[in-house]
């Protein structure tokens, strides 16, 4: 997925009415109406759809108070290399994005995260739990992949402050984080999941 202010062409310190008129003027521009038995029509649905995401994507970021992009530098500007697999979960293609990271040599906490993610979105929460705390421990202060962690946690009974590992023996790897923030993380990257 593209930066989403890119999109819509506005800077990341823009206002909300100076976001809603860059929508409203790509949204004249790109409506299929305006492309009816045009051979454009395929590629203006296209940029509409590109259009409506990333409007989307800004103002629900800024409801929950990420007025600068925050999540959005996590989840995207983080790793171009991911940028697809991620933008393929939010798609809920989970097989294709299982399919690229099963093509990695290397395993980063960002290949950790997004596995985990395939494996929540498939319902898969003690797997998907695994794959967070994985990528908690191999970055500590990412707060994208703690969140998530958390919140899955919590979810699914593990206790408060840290999952309990197969061998029974809790782990704080990650600390507690506020429950909003772990929910909203997870909204960012689950939206349309019928769970988030």
């Amino acid at each position: 997925m593209k930066d989403p202010y890119e999109v819509l062409g506005v800077s990341r310190d823009a206002s909300e009415s100076e976001i809603k008129a860059a929508y409203r003027n790509l949204a004249k521009k790109y409506h299929p109406d305006n492309y009816t038995d045009s051979p454009l029509a395929d590629v203006a649905e296209e940029k509409m759809k590109e259009v409506n995401e990333a409007y989307d994507y800004v103002m629900n970021s800024r409801k929950s108070g990420q007025t600068s992009g925050g999540a959005y530098n996590n989840a995207y500007s983080s790793s171009s290399r991911y940028a697809n697999v991620r933008m393929l979960i939010q798609q809920n293609r989970l097989d294709e994005a299982e399919r690229i990271l099963d093509a990695e040599t290397e395993h980063s906490a960002e290949w950790y995260f997004l596995r985990g993610m395939c494996y929540f979105r498939r319902g898969w929460a003690q797997q998907a739990a695994q794959y967070f705390q994985r990528a908690c421990q191999m970055e500590p202060n990412n707060m994208e992949y703690r969140q998530a962690l958390n919140n899955m946690t919590r979810q699914q009974g593990f206790g408060y402050g840290g999952y309990t590992t197969s061998a029974g023996t809790p782990s704080s790897e990650c600390g507690v984080c506020d429950v909003c923030a772990g929910a909203m993380c997870l909204n960012c990257l689950c939206r349309g999941c019928g769970g988030c």
